[in-house]
């Protein structure tokens, strides 16, 4: 059933895939399985969009179908309980509509006991500066697909310095204090040091793993 459930994720046939899902749940399939399959058909959903196959609304209706999974994958596994493990606002820079990635980041992060503040898509500078601001957050976290997010990146990591909401980047090594993360399916190393992030990941998983290990760099600080 996992090629089928990819294949109808892909396909964008809502009912069907998210019955398929319901299957999976109640044979006793592991979650994490069909969050897998989740990610897998989600791609190749990013991949019809850059082929032109999909457009805009496609891509609503991915994050729409992506939403009514994870409510069901919430209620079959163990939410982390107790205090939250830190706070991050995640948003997709300005200039970029894409949802699909940064859903899956807020739904494997609010798994992992993360507090997380979505400031949504196509998010202007100073709406992220204003949730900074408001929030005084562990981790910001800037998402975007197209290369064109990278400036968008950039220039919001360099309006959250000149606000001193972050310290001054230093490529030697992690800002003290709040860190900045990006992701993207193209997000690599040198866009990183580009875009003045202190860490990079390509998939949600990772991006959670990376979060717990700042947390942890901090706690042995103190």
């Amino acid at each position: 059933m996992s090629d089928e459930f990819v294949q109808a994720l892909a396909d964008l046939e809502e009912e069907r895939a998210i019955e398929m899902a319901k299957e999976r749940l109640d044979a006793g399939e592991a979650p994490m399985a069909v969050l897998d399959d989740l990610k897998k058909g989600m791609a190749i959903v990013g991949d019809r969009y850059d082929e032109e196959e999909y457009f805009i609304p496609d891509l609503m209706y991915a994050g729409d179908i992506i939403d009514q999974i994870s409510d069901l994958l919430v209620d079959e596994m163990e939410m982390e309980d107790g205090e939250k493990l830190g706070t991050i606002v995640l948003g997709t820079v300005k200039d970029d509509i894409h949802d699909i990635g940064k859903d899956l980041v807020f739904f494997m992060f609010d798994l992992n006991g993360f507090e997380v503040i979505d400031l949504g898509v196509d998010v202007p500078i100073e709406t992220f500066v204003e949730a900074v601001e408001e929030n005084d957050p562990d981790i910001i976290a800037l998402s975007g697909f197209l290369t064109a997010a990278f400036d968008s990146m950039k220039e919001t990591v360099e309006a959250l310095e000149a606000a001193g909401l972050v310290e001054a980047f230093n490529e030697d090594g992690l800002r003290d204090g709040t860190k900045i993360m990006i992701g993207g399916g193209q997000i690599t190393d040198d866009v990183r040091n580009y875009v003045r992030a202190d860490g990079y990941e390509t998939d949600a998983p990772s991006g959670v793993r990376l979060a717990k290990e700042w947390l942890k760099t901090v706690e042995a600080a103190q």
